[in-house]
């Protein structure tokens, strides 16, 4: 660029020469001064366009990054507060369950502790047999249900294996070895339980034989007669002998 402006100057300058006529010695002294300022000037103009322009070129290339990163950022933006949204709604939704959650659990301790009851008070009226496993099996689901360390599904869990135990029983001989109160006399005999139907007794000499009324809730002695079926139902128990059907008294299923 600078040669040709260089030139026009010069030609420009010739030009008026010419055209005013011969040239003196100070009229060219003026004439390549004025070239000179013309030059210089035309030089001082491009270098400031030039520089425009360069600073024009970054101001635009600062200025299409800058909005891409407002671009970005209100993207980001947005997707944050849809996050934030979704957080309130979860921590929201937590503190409903954490409610329900210690209403269900004070329900939940009423209703074991309700079947804690009725499980013991049949218990109490139940056929006599295992008594001390059994009361301290409830006493121990008592303590768990008061427990406020315990979660709700072990004190369920507690509750359902006791009664699970229970039925069990129903379908279940065994035989122990107990002290008994038979007519105010204390003696030390063998029980032998067939689930809840019966539960018979046998005095270790294997003389006297009884069973549990149910209708007295007492031990009483049966006649002798029964001395052999009770004896061979032991054994039988014990697995002593194979099964087989005997004539054995049933007495009164409920008082």
């Amino acid at each position: 660029m600078k040669p040709i402006i260089w030139k026009a100057a010069l030609a420009c300058s010739f030009g008026i020469a010419l055209a005013a006529g011969p040239l003196y010695p100070q009229d060219a002294k003026k004439l390549r001064e004025t070239v000179g300022t013309t030059v210089d000037t035309h030089q001082h103009v491009q270098k400031t366009l030039e520089a425009w322009a360069d600073e024009q070129a970054d101001l635009a290339a600062r200025y299409r990054s800058a909005k891409a990163q407002v671009d970005y950022l209100e993207k980001r933006k947005a997707f944050e507060e849809k996050e934030v949204a979704a957080l309130d709604e979860g921590i929201a939704e937590l503190e409903r369950r954490m409610v329900e959650s210690v209403r269900l659990n004070d329900s939940l301790e009423d209703t074991l502790n309700a079947v804690m009851e009725r499980l013991e008070t049949w218990v109490g009226r139940d056929i006599p047999f295992l008594m001390e496993e059994r009361s301290a099996r409830l006493a121990s689901v008592r303590e768990q249900i008061a427990r406020p360390d315990v979660t709700g599904a072990e004190k369920l869990r507690r509750v359902l294996e006791a009664l699970q135990v229970e039925a069990n029983y129903g379908n279940a001989a065994d035989v122990s070895q107990e002290r008994l109160k038979v007519g105010g006399e204390e003696i030390f005999a063998d029980v032998i339980r067939i689930g809840r139907v019966s539960v018979f007794w046998r005095s270790p000499d294997g003389k006297r034989v009884g069973e549990f009324d149910r209708g007295k809730n007492e031990w009483v002695g049966l006649d002798d007669k029964y001395i052999r079926p009770v004896s061979e139902v032991r054994e039988m128990v014990l697995r002593l002998r194979s099964t087989r059907i005997l004539p054995l008294p049933l007495g009164r299923i409920e008082p």
